[in-house]
């Protein structure tokens, strides 16, 4: 564990997956010990049904820090707002408090979501939207795996539940510091995400990656580096 205790809690994107936490989690330094946590890829839940289980994966007694990448960022969001024992900051990677899909988008978003099962979601996800051209194979073989690990039905309704989300609210009850990693080049989380976030948050520390959406996966040794500065402050 880090020299203060803390231990890191990771909780994955849209994809549900652990496995792409690995080089993330292989680059904090040697003192850190991070669990990350996967959904089920069989049955879909809800925030409100993934909440009622992040009390099961945080430690009983020990200080911890969650971090948690895009789709998890508003569950992250609902479960410190409970102020729960020991929990002592928080990570929002590519995050976001309300559905990054603005406008007319949000709208039809709520229909066209159980259609996208049938858009080829290896190439227009992956490539076009989550990793850039230069990411090395063995990314972009895991992220294929983690994508086809999921049911297509269970994938559309994480989509329609982020589509829905609004987690304003409860972010206004955090109590802990919060980091929040921007990836510049995103483009499915944009900069209002943030400022959405800055305006309920004034205080909240933000570091800007040249990186897509995926940060951790593609930028696994700078974003370590930086969690565990974060963690060492706390």
């Amino acid at each position: 564990m880090a020299a203060s205790g803390t231990k890191l809690v990771l909780l994955p994107g849209i994809y549900g997956t652990r496995e792409l936490f690995a080089d993330f989690a292989e680059a904090l330094p040697s003192a850190f010990a991070a669990q990350a946590i996967g959904y089920p890829n069989d049955v879909s839940l809800s925030y409100a049904e993934l909440l009622g289980l992040v009390p099961s994966w945080v430690p009983a007694s020990d200080p911890y820090v969650i971090v948690a990448e895009s789709f998890s960022t508003p569950l992250a969001i609902q479960f410190a707002a409970t102020n729960p024992a020991n929990l002592k900051g928080l990570v929002l990677s590519a995050g976001f408090a309300t559905s990054p899909v603005r406008g007319l988008l949000r709208f039809l978003g709520r229909y066209l979501a159980p259609h996208l099962s049938d858009l080829p979601v290896n190439e227009i996800g992956g490539r076009l939207m989550l990793l850039r051209s230069t990411a090395p194979q063995l990314l972009r073989t895991r992220l294929r795996a983690a994508i086809t690990s999921v049911k297509p039905g269970v994938l559309m309704d994480r989509v329609q539940a982020v589509v829905a989300c609004n987690a304003l609210k409860e972010l206004r009850e955090v109590k802990v510091p919060i980091l929040y990693l921007q990836a510049h080049g995103d483009r499915l989380v944009n900069a209002i995400c943030l400022e959405e976030i800055r305006r309920v948050k004034p205080e909240i520390e933000v570091v800007v990656l040249d990186a897509t959406h995926m940060l951790l996966q593609q930028m696994p040794r700078e974003t370590a580096v930086i969690v565990a500065g974060f963690v060492r402050r706390l």
